[in-house]
């Protein structure tokens, strides 16, 4: 009878460990983190190239780092040095911290689309695994 109840509690204790870690070998708070690192494409893969959210630098403005070759998806989008995330989810790519180059609306799914300026049709998914293409 004691060797039962220590198997039940043994399988109680293994149990809740995988609760906690999910099942993955990975900890629930380390697969909350968010990615900093984003791959922009334009219009269903003719282009791609990688943005970097930075430190924040007040309440929902954060630095931005913009590959070089991100101007040939979006002229201008190169001098991009902010990521303002507004309260209803949008984010906006900005020289200044104000005046939006482009702007987002959360996508279905995972990630984000422009809507401003209408063309080019621009998603920004997390993750920054780039297939280049030149």
């Amino acid at each position: 009878m004691k060797t039962l109840s220590a198997l039940i509690a043994a399988a109680a204790l293994l149990g809740g460990i995988q609760l906690l870690h999910d099942g993955s070998g990975a900890s629930a708070a380390n697969e909350a983190t968010p990615s900093n690192t984003y791959r922009l494409v334009a219009n269903g893969d003719e282009g791609a190239c990688a943005i970097t959210r930075g430190a924040t630098v007040s309440d929902g403005l954060s630095l931005l780092t913009v590959a070089p070759n991100c101007r040939r998806l979006l002229p201008g989008l190169d001098r991009a040095k902010f990521w303002r995330e507004q309260s209803d989810g949008t984010v906006a790519f900005s020289a200044n911290g104000t005046d939006p180059i482009v702007t987002f609306a959360v996508a279905d799914g995972d990630g984000y689309e422009s809507y401003a300026p209408v063309l080019p049709l621009l998603s920004l998914a997390s993750g920054g695994g780039l297939k280049h293409r030149d």
